[in-house]
């Protein structure tokens, strides 16, 4: 049996705001400040979610989660990310793997690397060699390089059985 596989891309952005907690993959990171949102603001978990519905074709993470609703208010990040993770399983489909990029100036994220990526692997089911996270500055350029803001980038691959075409 074929297999067809797709590729999604996410990103997510958020000010850096003291009183909040920095929460990144579902993690807390000892910082000064957090990220400011509706929600916990986790801007990895925003970037993958939106990464898997992007790869099915499923909208976007404001579209099932809209920031104007209530019920959203200071939610984990968990529960976007479990329940892309949840549609894609209900279409057929299942995660290869994922990839991500933090930008921020401080803290530094490699001490807290493996927490993160055990995890994100937790949420998503798969095996945490299956989750590829790299945290880079933004070289004091821009909102992130000036402490103000972090951002995400993150792709995801998935696939499923795919029925052999008829000629």
């Amino acid at each position: 049996m074929a297999h067809e596989f797709r590729c999604g891309v996410g990103y997510d952005l958020h000010r850096l705001e003291e009183g909040r907690k920095l929460i990144l993959g579902g993690v807390e990171i000892p910082f000064e400040k957090g990220l400011a949102g509706h929600s916990d603001a986790d801007i990895l978990m925003h970037a993958l979610t939106d990464a898997l519905l992007g790869a099915a074709s499923l909208g976007d993470i404001g579209e099932i989660f809209p920031p104007t609703d209530p019920q959203w208010k200071d939610v984990a990040s968990e529960v976007f990310l479990r329940h892309a993770r949840e549609l894609l399983a209900g279409y057929g489909y299942r995660i290869v793997n994922v990839d991500a990029v933090v930008i921020l100036e401080r803290p530094k994220l490699l001490p807290h690397r493996d927490k993160i990526r055990a995890n994100l692997a937790k949420i998503l089911d798969i095996e945490v060699g299956r989750i590829g996270l790299k945290a880079k500055t933004s070289e004091r350029v821009g909102p992130a390089g000036r402490g103000e803001a972090a951002e995400a980038h993150a792709v995801a691959l998935i696939a499923r059985d795919a029925p052999p075409q008829l000629m």
